[in-house]
């Protein structure tokens, strides 16, 4: 249990942090200065509205026998986001990830574990999937509430973001619904998309250090190619509906673009813009979005389901899109 003068020293631990000093944990009452850092084989990545010393010496006890805590140092402050990295050794990586999980939703910070990581000093690519992670809706859902069947749609698409229905035969079956639905139903959907929290200032930086932005979408190109030139994006791959005499017909025309359609897309683009594959992010929010997540540098599972948050490399649970910055190293 810390004590009161412990709890008070968090904001004197955040004021030396931010003037570049490192610290050692040695133990869950005592902090003390140490030399500069040498490098391990891993980072700890802390970061959220409020990280004290309370908070630290939690994460601490709750990682024992996943990690050994070696320092904490001040991290990465791009856009006012306040951060602390802990140099670690990986003692056991069995369940870490469901520990991280855990321990970031009792201590309401995000954490990560990473062994490399992109860097904004080099080119490359982000790579997002559009719906629930660049906006914050599920389009075929508000389509589908627009044309009567809201209910039916969105629980199947629930379901899918889950992992639990193969994601092309739910696309099908979903657009199958909206059979005869008014064209003009897309533009009310479109007129009020809602970007997510973050997505601006984190494309604003990443365009400023060279890096190429874009989207790879189950949904649909009605709204892809809306957002890419509403946000200067590079590029955007989505499904197309088909749509004859100003009605839906509930058919997607060409190839369904699937998860490792997205996985593909991210190997390509990286390819095309001779971008390294280290120097690679992929953000999503579901289950279809794993694939692509593997193939990145850099996976990240923004306000996205749990069994995507267990398997991502990192985690966003609780802040911006543009917190995603913090976990870039700047060399």
């Amino acid at each position: 249990m810390l004590t009161e003068q412990q709890r008070h020293s968090a904001k004197y631990l955040q004021g030396l942090c931010e003037k570049g000093v490192c610290f050692e944990l040695t133990s869950a009452e005592q902090l003390s200065l140490s030399e500069p850092c040498v490098q391990f084989e891993a980072s700890l990545i802390i970061f959220g509205e409020m990280v004290n010393l309370e908070k630290l010496f939690a994460v601490q006890q709750a990682l024992i026998g996943h990690l050994e805590l070696h320092n904490f140092i001040p991290g990465n402050n791009l856009l006012g986001r306040y951060s602390v990295e802990a140099s670690v050794t990986i003692l056991n990586s069995t369940g870490l990830q469901q520990q991280l999980e855990i321990c970031a939703v009792n201590c309401q910070v995000e954490l990560a574990v990473l062994n490399t990581r992109p860097t904004l000093s080099e080119p490359g690519l982000i790579l997002m999937d559009m719906d629930s992670t660049v906006i914050g809706i599920e389009c075929i859902d508000e389509i589908a509430k627009l044309a009567g069947v809201g209910q039916q749609v969105s629980e199947v698409t629930e379901l899918a973001m889950q992992g639990k229905l193969d994601f092309a035969e739910s696309l099908t079956s979903r657009v199958a619904c909206l059979t005869d639905a008014n064209e003009q139903i897309l533009q009310q959907v479109r007129d009020s998309l809602p970007i997510m929290p973050g997505i601006t200032g984190l494309l604003t930086v990443l365009r400023q250090y060279g890096w190429k932005l874009a989207i790879a979408s189950g949904g649909f190109t009605y709204f892809a190619d809306y957002l890419a030139q509403r946000l200067d994006l590079d590029f955007a791959i989505a499904n197309r509906l088909e749509i004859e005499n100003g009605k839906l017909t509930g058919k997607v025309l060409g190839d369904i673009v699937t998860a490792q359609t997205k996985a593909d897309t991210l190997v390509n683009l990286a390819k095309q813009w001779q971008i390294e594959p280290h120097q690679t992010i992929a953000l999503g929010d579901g289950a279809n979005d794993l694939v692509m997540m593997s193939a990145a540098g850099l996976g990240v599972a923004f306000h996205a389901k749990p069994v995507v948050r267990q398997q991502a490399d990192a985690a966003i649970r609780f802040a911006g899109a543009d917190a995603l910055l913090v976990l870039l190293a700047h060399r």
